[in-house]
């Protein structure tokens, strides 16, 4: 009588053992080393200046002291630059949700003579860097005569083809049947946007509010050329300026990394409380993955 050949073990489950261990390794790395100048920084912050040069693998300082602190809300008069800072980001929110969300309408629902091409040449503006239109904002702002204001910090960035992008894949993805309805029951085009669309893209909006508000929050370029008065100057400003200008010779370390991290807060702050909303958002748009 006969037997079956024994077959061979399967080898596929180590494989996917393997090929997760490596990921996991991957990915604490990544996360190591993400996460090591911010560790950095909170340990210089609470501890003398000159253990920003000390190596160590302890991350809590021997003694903590918030005297770093102190010297940078003082020198750097953070206080100005955040309430600055908060809300020129909040005007410059305010202004590209006003103009993204009628355009994104528009380019996803609304068909029109040329509409390709418009929206192929609003997303080619993603690929001038800021730094090519800052001369010719500058210019601008200054002939206008809203040099050195809040107001002209806030002006070259009341619209933004990013944002009129994300918006417009949300709005795609809208059913045809809900907008029919909405005309059936009479709603003209700019009520269904405001009482039909809106509250459905309402991730997306989410979504684009958290990276407008934090990329305004942390510009840099812009506010150097722009805010020449102190009383003006937005949060990395006001810590340049610091860096720059040292009291004894050399950068106080510590106050700078207090500095950092006071700054910090706010754009923390925004993104743990929108984070369940970004993912959604930016699954909705297709640019999750």
């Amino acid at each position: 009588m006969s037997h079956p050949a024994a077959r061979p073990a399967a080898t596929g489950g180590g494989g996917r053992v393997a090929g997760i261990a490596g990921r996991s390794v991957i990915l604490a790395l990544g996360v190591f080393f993400a996460l090591l100048p911010f560790v950095w920084m909170v340990r210089t912050a609470f501890g003398p200046s000159q253990s920003a040069f000390q190596l160590t693998s302890n991350p809590i300082p021997q003694s903590v002291s918030f005297d770093a602190f102190q010297r940078a809300w003082a020198d750097g008069h953070l206080g100005r630059a955040l309430l600055t800072g908060i809300g020129v980001s909040l005007g410059i929110l305010v202004l590209q949700l006003v103009t993204a969300i009628p355009a994104a309408y528009v380019f996803a629902w609304l068909p029109f003579r040329g509409r390709s091409v418009v929206f192929a040449v609003v997303l080619a503006t993603l690929l001038v860097p800021s730094q090519v239109t800052a001369i010719p904002n500058y210019v601008t702002i200054s002939a206008l005569g809203l040099s050195n204001t809040r107001v002209g910090l806030v002006l070259p960035f009341m619209t933004s083809a990013a944002a009129i992008f994300l918006l417009r894949q949300y709005m795609s993805t809208i059913p045809v049947s809900v907008l029919e309805a909405a005309r059936m029951d009479g709603l003209g085009v700019l009520r269904t946007l405001w009482t039909i669309v809106v509250p459905l893209s309402m991730p997306a909006i989410a979504t684009v509010s958290v990276f407008s508000f934090l990329l305004s929050f942390n510009e840099y370029l812009w506010p150097l050329l722009e805010a020449r008065s102190p009383d003006i100057a937005t949060p990395p400003l006001a810590l340049a300026t610091m860096f720059a200008s040292p009291k004894y010779g050399l950068p106080d370390f510590a106050e700078l990394a207090a500095g950092a991290l006071v700054i910090s807060l706010p754009t923390l702050v925004v993104f743990f409380i929108a984070q369940r909303r970004l993912t959604s958002g930016l699954t909705g748009t297709g640019v999750g993955g």
